[in-house]
C-alpha cells in the first residue's frame, strides 16, 4: 500500500519469482553487477575492474508462460470465437476494459472447490446494495491468495461458474477478477467431476466467453486490504503481448481520499 497526495494505492498482484506455487511456475536468471561488468566489458573491449567499484548493470532472465503471476486472460483464451466473431487476442483488447470503477464482493464463504453462482453474485451484491454499471470492473474476493505460497494454493479457490460470469456480463461488465489461482474450480475438483458424468465440469467460466465477450483476472491479491466494496477505481492493464490468449499486469486499486 502507497500514498500519493490524496490517493492511496493498493498493489492487487502477485509477484513473479522463482518460487511460485504455479502450475507452471517461472524460472528467473539472474546476472549481478559484477556479471554486468564482465559482460558489458566483453563486448565493448574494455577490463571490467575499469567500471566504477568494477561494476555495470543488473538484469535478469524469465521464462514463464503468458498465464504466470497475475496476468489478464483474453477471449482468445476461451474459445476461437466469442458472440460468433473472431475472439480478441489480448494485444487488441480495448484499453478501456482495464480501468474503470471497482466492486470487491466477499465469496470467502465459498470453499475450495466449490462453485460461485449468479445467486453468490446477487446476494453479495445486495449485501453491499449496489448495483451494477456498465463498466464496472467486479473483483471476487475468496481468500485464496492467503495460499499463494503453500503447496497446495493450485487447489485453494471455489471455481466462478458460467451462470455468474453471464450474470456480470450481461450487466455490462467486461473485466472480472479473482484472487484465486485460476477462475474455474481447481483442474483437479474439474477432472473428478467430468469423469463422475458432469458434462459441464470443464472451464464452464473460461466456456462463458463463447457466448459473451469478456476478460478475467486470474490470481490477483490484497483484495481484503481494500478498505471500501466500491467507491474506488481499478487499473489492470495488461502487457502487450502480439497475438497472445493472456499478458500479466499490475493490477492496482486506486482509493481517492475524503
Amino acid at each position: 500500500m502507497a500514498k500519493k497526495g490524496k490517493y492511496t494505492f493498493i498493489d492487487l498482484s502477485l509477484s513473479i519469482e522463482n518460487s511460485a506455487m504455479e502450475g507452471w511456475p517461472p524460472k528467473i536468471t539472474r546476472w549481478d553487477h559484477r556479471e554486468g561488468a564482465r559482460t558489458h566489458g566483453k563486448g565493448i573491449g574494455i577490463n571490467p575492474d575499469e567500471f566504477p567499484d568494477g561494476m555495470c548493470q543488473a538484469w535478469e532472465e524469465i521464462t514463464l508462460i503468458t498465464h504466470a503471476g497475475t496476468h489478464v486472460d483474453a477471449p482468445w483464451h476461451f474459445f476461437p470465437t466469442s458472440e460468433g466473431k473472431p475472439s480478441k487476442t489480448i494485444d487488441v483488447c480495448p484499453l478501456e476494459w482495464f480501468y474503470g470503477p471497482g466492486v470487491v464482493l466477499d465469496l470467502t464463504h465459498r470453499k475450495a472447490g466449490e462453485l460461485i453462482t449468479d445467486e453468490d453474485i446477487k446476494k453479495a451484491l445486495e449485501k453491499i446494495n449496489y448495483r451494477i454499471s456498465p463498466g464496472d470492473i467486479v473483483l471476487i474476493m475468496t481468500g485464496a491468495d492467503k495460499f499463494a505460497y503453500d503447496v497446495n494454493y493450485t487447489n485453494s479457490h471455489p471455481g466462478i461458474g458460467r451462470e455468474a460470469t453471464l450474470y456480470l456480463v450481461d450487466q455490462g461488465v467486461k473485466l472480472i477478477g479473482t484472487d484465486g489461482y485460476g477462475y474455474d474450480k481447481p483442474f483437479k475438483v474439474m477432472g473428478e467431476e467430468y469423469k463422475k458424468g458432469i458434462k459441464n465440469a470443464l472451464w464452464p467460466g473460461h466456456y462463458a466467453g463463447r457466448e459473451r465477450e469478456y476478460c478475467h483476472i486470474e490470481s490477483m491479491a490484497n483484495l481484503d486490504k481494500i478498505p471500501v466494496p466500491f467507491g474506488f477505481t481499478v487499473c489492470a492493464f495488461p502487457i502487450l503481448i502480439d497475438k497472445a490468449s493472456a499478458g500479466w499486469c499490475r493490477a492496482v486499486a486506486i482509493i481517492e481520499e475524503e
